[in-house]
């Protein structure tokens, strides 16, 4: 099959869902809990640990989400039931952090410690952070997708590297090294290069993805920079409005 048909074939698709956005909300919202709750499966039966698999939830669940944007149609209305994803899955983070919920399997998958509490910072933030960009940008501006793939690609990645890569600490924050601090810029400029790209190819931006390559390394830079000072628990919030900030210069 060639590259031209497959691309027709894909849009075509994308096109059919297009027609009702309820379908779209529907399906992302299923795409998400499976994601998620896979994610618990393997936290809980032990086959990842819950450090790893609350970075995986982190790095995955944003691309997943924002590809999942493309089936929707450009009416008012498709950003607020997209947003209603994130919504939803936040809203059980603080049933299940405030204790009202009962969900070992969550816990495990999104805490470091196995403390509900935990739920109630970092994913937290991750879900309220990713309700307000989605309404605020969408996916017809460039500024929004960096601000969450720095999020998601650069953030998440660095704990993952800088846990496993000895390399020397940063002098203005020892509990940072250059090892994390380099993947933030690699994950997060990769992850929202992989995204533009498909987002041109689906023809949802119109210029060329080489347009885009100058623009998303400064706000790699930009994202790397501000990773690397001690932001406890909020650096989801800090990472992701400095990035955006960014956007908005260099787009």
């Amino acid at each position: 099959m060639s590259v031209r048909l497959c691309r027709t074939k894909l849009r075509h698709f994308v096109l059919i869902q297009e027609m009702n956005p309820y379908l779209a909300t529907l399906f992302t919202f299923l795409i998400a809990l499976a994601f998620l709750r896979l994610m618990d499966f393997l936290a809980h039966r032990g086959v990842i640990e819950s450090k790893l698999s609350r970075k995986i939830i982190h790095i995955g669940t944003g691309p997943i989400f924002v590809l999942c944007w493309l089936m929707y149609p450009d009416l008012p209305i498709s950003r607020w039931l997209a947003a209603l994803v994130p919504f939803v899955i936040t809203t059980q983070f603080v049933l299940v952090g405030t204790g009202i919920l009962k969900d070992d399997a969550a816990v495990k998958a999104m805490s470091r410690t196995g403390d509900r509490r935990e739920i109630l910072r970092g994913p937290l933030f991750y879900g309220i952070v990713f309700i307000a960009m989605t309404l605020i940008y969408w996916k017809d501006s460039p500024v929004g997708i960096p601000a969450l793939m720095m999020m998601c690609g650069g953030d998440g990645i660095a704990d993952i590297v800088g846990r496993r890569v000895n390399s020397p600490k940063l002098p203005w924050s020892r509990k940072k090294s250059v090892a994390g601090s380099l993947s933030v810029f690699a994950g997060g400029w990769l992850l929202t290069l992989f995204i533009f790209a498909i987002y041109v190819w689906m023809g949802e931006f119109t210029s060329p993805l080489s347009r885009y390559v100058l623009p998303i390394t400064w706000i790699a830079l930009g994202a790397m920079l501000i990773e690397s000072l001690s932001f406890k628990d909020i650096d989801n919030i800090t990472l992701t409005v400095v990035s955006a900030l960014l956007g908005h210069i260099v787009f």
